[in-house]
């Protein structure tokens, strides 16, 4: 995984009224693709890597989120994913209509939904959604570079934590994919992103990769429609054939809204 630097594009804000206005297309659309990123979550007090009073804006992300700087300083690393996991179990985070949304499609939906999230809290899982894929990692996880065996993880991770599996101290680490480290289930994705019907990109940047990359791939295989639900257009937004701009709580709720209301999942 790594990041492209930014460069400077314009706001183009899309007004609620067009957004109702507007109908995707009708389709025969069964497979859904859903990519979510930070800006999903940021309505529920999660801050994106851009925010500029955010935590990240606090740190160097090659200080605390690649594997050079747990083998130079694993206490700092420790301590700053301690942090961001105390926070998101503190109660004052919770999902907002956003994943409730996506909830509801996966669950309503006749045909398939897969979600597939950058972030790695466990806003979505709390919402509802089961048919999920955490290709970052998840921060309520721990995997033991000894043994390699990862599971559940609500406590702080120290240098003295010992592996529950094999019992190895100094061994344990957050689960989740560092700048420089392979995204998890790739294959699993990219299967997904040639036979989608709908491609649905959600609070992203479109400045990391491979997620970045991932409406190219669905356009390439000629069969999805490609749409855009962000705060203002990515870096790719004019890859995506529908953009809607707007807050992530307000515009995916209208947006999931009028896909279930058109009827676009009527088996065949």
């Amino acid at each position: 995984m790594f990041s492209r630097p930014g460069r400077a594009r314009a706001y183009l804000a899309e007004p609620a009224s067009s957004i109702i206005a507007r109908v995707m297309p009708q389709t025969s659309a069964r497979k859904i693709l859903i990519l979510t990123g930070a800006g999903i979550s940021r309505e529920s007090g999660l801050h994106t890597f851009r925010d500029p009073d955010g935590i990240w804006s606090q740190v160097r992300l090659e200080d605390v989120a690649t594997p050079e700087a747990f083998e130079r300083d694993p206490v700092r690393v420790h301590e700053f994913y301690n942090a961001r996991r105390r926070a998101l179990l503190s109660g004052d985070v919770g999902p907002n209509p956003a994943h409730g949304a996506l909830a509801r499609l996966e669950a309503d939906w006749p045909g398939e939904v897969l979600l597939v999230t950058q972030n790695i809290d466990n806003l979505h899982e709390r919402a509802g959604s089961k048919n999920l894929v955490h290709m970052h990692g998840e921060i309520l996880s721990a995997r033991c570079q000894r043994c390699g065996v990862a599971g559940p993880w609500s406590a702080d991770i120290v240098m003295e934590t010992p592996c529950p599996t094999c019992g190895q101290a100094e061994a344990l680490r957050v689960d989740v994919v560092w700048f420089g480290e392979m995204p998890m289930q790739m294959d699993r994705i990219l299967t997904a992103l040639e036979a989608c019907d709908l491609f649905v990109s959600i609070g992203t940047s479109g400045s990391v990769y491979p997620a970045a990359g991932f409406v190219q791939e669905a356009r390439m295989a000629g069969r999805a429609h490609t749409v855009e639900l962000n705060l203002e257009p990515s870096e790719g937004h004019n890859l995506f054939a529908e953009r809607h701009y707007g807050p992530a709580g307000r515009i995916v709720p209208e947006f999931v809204a009028r896909i279930l209301r058109d009827g676009l999942g009527e088996k065949s």
